[in-house]
């Protein structure tokens, strides 16, 4: 990876804005929030995801010699301005939904409260961030419910758009129930664990099948799978139980764990090598299908029973291909102490920091969500919680492991229609406040 991203990773007119606030001394707080405005038509809830990434970035904020010249370069920023950039750090707090939580249209899953020059300074990285990862939590989520419980391999590298986005599309894949990740850094940096098989070029290196897949066995120090579908895919299993025969005449049959096919009919393929490695005593070899599949083939392949044991999914899930962006955004909703709206058609803004409440029957099932002004209570669970203070986080940064089992737990304990994989409306209530109702119906007399 590179060096990680500056300040100067954000929008000219987040600067602009910046200065216009330094010079007007504008410094009172603000509060935005992030949130999306609605849901995709294949989408009936989402994942948030990114909050860790995001907490580092604001942490990070800061103003380096090197930034400031490269400013100062270009002319539009005064002398007075760079140098108050100079000693900028962010002294506000964050509210957020833990990462891994269900949510839908409206809900703030960031809150930022901060002097207003902090708070803009961080639009357009939080939402790059925060935007990222749940658009790619949120498709790997419904390739799980499709699943029913297979295995799910992340194999988007080759087809994300660019380093981080492999890398983070690796971790909110994991976040949101996905087994392992072929990328090698996303094992490194967040401890995902790793699977990967050989391509069909190490295959066609040899002059035979039965060659490769002898040396890449006797050249693996750990138990493996085999590519299977390079030329014919059947009388690649042939091969396969043959040198499985011999393996368990060493006693090693476990070294050879699985083969995939990653081309064809999957159903098909796999069904015949599947009961042809039955047949021949090797029950044990599972079988990964891959190969352009998305969750609607995972769902189809699942539900009539293909005897297929783990999936690679890679382009749909790295590139969220049928919903590869949110209309997410990041807005001003108070300021100086006084409720603000944006009032845009179709983009109109609920005022006020605002907190969203989740309501549960006796099952812990979710029964509907209350979107409400932050000084006000509801029933239920409130989902915005403090993650910092003062410019610092607030308790130990969650684990991983743990971000993923709470979504796991979240995501089952949805109602079955969310988890539906068609198109359609979200069947799931969420109600805005009469009181919130009544401080935007206000606030547009006064303008």
């Amino acid at each position: 990876m590179r060096a990680a991203p500056t300040a100067l990773l954000t929008d000219l007119y987040q600067l602009t804005m910046a200065q216009a606030y330094f010079e007007l001394d504008m410094h009172d707080t603000a509060v935005f929030e992030l949130f999306a405005r609605k849901l995709p038509p294949t989408r009936r809830f989402l994942v948030a995801g990114g909050l860790e990434q995001a907490l580092a970035c604001i942490e990070q904020l800061s103003f380096p010699d090197a930034d400031l010249e490269f400013l100062a370069r270009l002319g539009g920023f005064s002398r007075g301005f760079l140098d108050h950039l100079r000693g900028v750090r962010f002294t506000g707090a964050v509210h957020a939904m833990p990462e891994g939580t269900p949510l839908f249209a409206d809900e703030p899953l960031l809150r930022v409260t901060a002097p207003i020059l902090e708070a803009q300074l961080l639009e357009s990285r939080l939402l790059n961030i925060c935007h990222f990862q749940t658009v790619i939590a949120s498709k790997a989520a419904r390739c799980v419910i499709a699943a029913r419980g297979r295995r799910l391999v992340d194999f988007g590298l080759r087809r994300a758009h660019e380093a981080d986005a492999a890398l983070f599309a690796a971790r909110a894949a994991y976040l949101a129930g996905f087994d392992a990740t072929a990328t090698v850094e996303a094992g490194r940096c967040f401890g995902i664990p790793l699977s990967g098989t050989l391509a069909h070029s190490f295959i066609e290196a040899h002059d035979s099948e039965e060659q490769a897949f002898s040396n890449f066995l006797r050249c693996s120090p750990v138990p493996t799978t085999l590519l299977i579908d390079t030329y014919d895919t059947q009388r690649a299993v042939d091969r396969v139980i043959a040198l499985s025969a011999q393996l368990a005449a060493r006693g090693e049959a476990a070294h050879l764990q699985a083969v995939r096919i990653d081309s064809g009919d999957l159903a098909r393929e796999a069904r015949a090598a599947r009961s042809k490695l039955d047949a021949a005593g090797f029950p044990h070899i599972q079988i990964v299908a891959s190969g352009g599949l998305d969750e609607w083939g995972v769902q189809a392949l699942a539900a009539a029973g293909v005897p297929i044991d783990a999936f690679g999914i890679g382009t749909a899930l790295d590139a969220s291909t049928d919903a590869p962006a949110l209309d997410m955004a990041y807005k001003l909703e108070a300021y100086a102490g006084t409720p603000r709206r944006k009032r845009s058609s179709g983009k109109a803004t609920w005022p006020g920091a605002k907190q969203v409440y989740r309501e549960r029957d006796a099952a812990d099932r979710p029964l509907r969500d209350r979107i409400v002004l932050a000084q006000e209570s509801a029933p239920g669970e409130a989902l915005l919680v403090p993650v910092m203070e003062r410019g610092e986080r607030v308790g130990p940064r969650p684990e991983l492991a743990a971000a993923r089992e709470y979504c796991r737990c979240e995501v089952a304990r949805l109602p079955g229609a969310l988890r539906a994989l068609e198109e359609g409306p979200a069947q799931y209530p969420v109600i805005v406040s009469a009181s919130l109702q009544a401080l935007a119906r206000q606030l547009d007399l006064a303008h």
